[in-house]
């Protein structure tokens, strides 16, 4: 609707995780810094926790998007942790390409055995990657834990990836789950974003759908702060209120979003302006490989993200799996 007026190629604040509107935010870059060299390098345990509306889901697909590029590389992703153990085994075997249906807990576990021992003999990296995990009972996680005992003696045969709210953390610090904290070789958290950082964000979002820069920005600094305020640096309400202002914008023929329609947006949408958030970052472990390992990766992702910045197809569905 708006599109043609702003001269824009695409729309800029679109909710649906896309990964080529990814904007690698110095912690955003982090997360999936630590996601793919925990994957890459068979290091086990992987997990990245966030608020809602911090981008989790993206950062996911981002990491898809990765490892389909990968031709030794095969992946189960689940998205509901809601599932009891077979139900939860059954899923990873469909996902995985292996036959699942009719099986007994026992005949999963040994098929997805023989399954695992025969990639990691041929140096091919399985992968099971699981969002929203703070939905996972602490008796499913613990069934998680005991998948990761598939391993040789100097390399792990089933590399898992924890993505979830909070919540989960305060799961893993739980005593009963102490066993599967210890395992965890790499965390990372997702916060929101600070006031330059969400004016960086907006910008780039922009340019990716086509805006001109150089010229008058359709959101000025004032207008972005705005956005900051009533956002409070959450990526999911930034693109909930530029959307909405943008169309406002088009509305009153207006090729400027001002601070005005931005503060009209939040009032209809009753965003709540004592929302708190803590500061987040890399945890401890592994911090200084995944540093090293950053540079690498963006480089790779940057490479893949060309194609969709010139204008091809949409991204192909978030759980396909490369088979070797």
């Amino acid at each position: 609707m708006y599109k043609q007026f702003f001269s824009l190629s695409r729309n800029p604040f679109d909710l649906t995780p896309d990964p080529s509107c990814f904007v690698p935010t110095g912690r955003h870059n982090e997360a999936l810094a630590a996601l793919y060299y925990g994957v890459r390098w068979h290091k086990g345990f992987v997990v990245v926790t966030g608020e809602v509306g911090t981008g989790k889901t993206l950062l996911l697909r981002c990491l898809l998007r990765l490892l389909k590029e990968s031709k030794d590389i095969a992946y189960a992703y689940v998205f509901n942790g809601r599932l009891s153990p077979t139900e939860f085994l059954q899923y990873i075997l469909a996902d995985l390409g292996l036959p699942s249906s009719g099986k007994n807990k026992s005949e999963l576990l040994l098929d997805l055995g023989q399954f695992l021992v025969s990639r990691g003999a041929k140096r091919l990296t399985t992968v099971l990657i699981i969002d929203e995990a703070h939905l996972l009972s602490e008796d499913l996680l613990e069934e998680i834990r005991l998948l990761s005992n598939l391993e040789t003696t100097d390399d792990k045969l089933l590399q898992i990836v924890l993505v979830g709210q909070p919540e989960l953390d305060q799961k893993l610090d739980s005593l009963g789950l102490r066993q599967l904290k210890q395992r965890i070789a790499l965390r990372a958290r997702l916060d929101a974003l600070d006031a330059v950082e969400t004016q960086e964000y907006i910008w780039k979002r922009m340019q990716i759908a086509g805006a001109n820069l150089a010229a008058d920005p359709i959101f000025p600094v004032e207008t972005a702060a705005e956005v900051y305020r009533h956002s409070q640096g959450l990526p999911r309400i930034i693109n909930t209120i530029c959307e909405n202002s943008l169309i406002a914008a088009y509305a009153r023929q207006c090729h400027i979003v001002t601070p005005d329609m931005v503060n009209e947006v939040a009032r209809d949408f009753r965003l709540d302006l004592g929302h708190s958030r803590d500061e987040g970052g890399l945890g401890r472990d592994g911090g200084m490989d995944v540093q090293l390992a950053t540079k690498a990766m963006l480089d790779i992702f940057s490479n893949l993200r060309k194609p969709a910045l010139s204008g091809s197809g949409p991204e192909p569905a978030a759980n396909g799996i490369e088979r070797s």
